[in-house]
C-alpha cells in the first residue's frame, strides 16, 4: 500500500518535505520501532478517543500510553477509546491499526503531547504497516500547527 491519500495530500498542501522509511510488516508501535531501528519515543502515534461531542486524536510518543483520566479531568469530558469499527470508518484510506497522527488532515480535534514538540526528527505511520513518514520536528509541528499541546501520556 502507498501512503494514505489523505496524508499525501496534507503533506503536499503544507509543502512539507518528507521521506519514507520502509520496514518489514509489523503489528505494533514497538515492533515498528524495532524493525525500523528507531527509538520508540521518536515515533508519533495516534490514539483516538471519543465522547458525546465527537472524536479527538491524541498524538503521543509510541513509547507512551495515553493518560485518559488526565484528559477527562483537563477537558472536563468523558473520553473513551474509539472502537476498531469506528476507526475503520474515520480512516478508510488506512490499514487497521496504522493511523497517521495527523488529526487536522482528517478533520479531527487533535491534542499533541509535549514530549513530541522538541524532537529534531519525527516518524509516523503512513497509513499501512510497512512505511513510516519521516519529517523534521519543525515540519511535524507545522503539520500540527494550531492544535492543543499538553502532557497527555506516561511511559509506564
Amino acid at each position: 500500500m502507498a501512503v494514505a491519500e489523505t496524508v499525501q495530500h496534507y503533506l503536499e498542501q503544507h509543502s512539507v518535505e518528507y521521506d519514507l522509511l520502509l520496514h518489514p510488516h509489523t503489528g505494533s508501535s514497538h515492533g515498528t520501532a524495532e524493525a525500523a531501528h528507531l527509538r520508540e519515543d521518536h515515533i508519533a502515534k495516534a490514539v483516538i478517543v471519543k465522547d458525546n461531542a465527537g472524536y479527538a486524536m491524541v498524538v503521543v510518543p509510541a513509547s507512551n500510553w495515553v493518560d485518559i483520566e488526565h484528559l477527562r479531568k483537563e477537558f472536563n469530558r468523558d473520553f473513551h477509546l474509539a472502537t476498531e469499527d469506528e476507526l475503520a470508518t474515520l480512516f478508510n484510506d488506512c490499514e487497521a491499526g496504522a493511523i497517521p497522527p495527523l488529526g487536522p488532515a482528517y478533520g479531527i480535534e487533535t491534542f499533541l503531547d509535549q514530549a513530541l514538540t522538541s524532537l529534531a526528527n519525527v516518524y509516523f505511520e503512513a497509513g499501512d504497516h510497512e512505511q513510516l513518514v519521516h519529517t523534521t520536528g519543525d515540519d511535524f509541528r507545522t503539520l500540527l500547527g494550531g492544535v492543543r499541546h499538553g502532557y497527555y501520556s506516561h511511559d509506564d
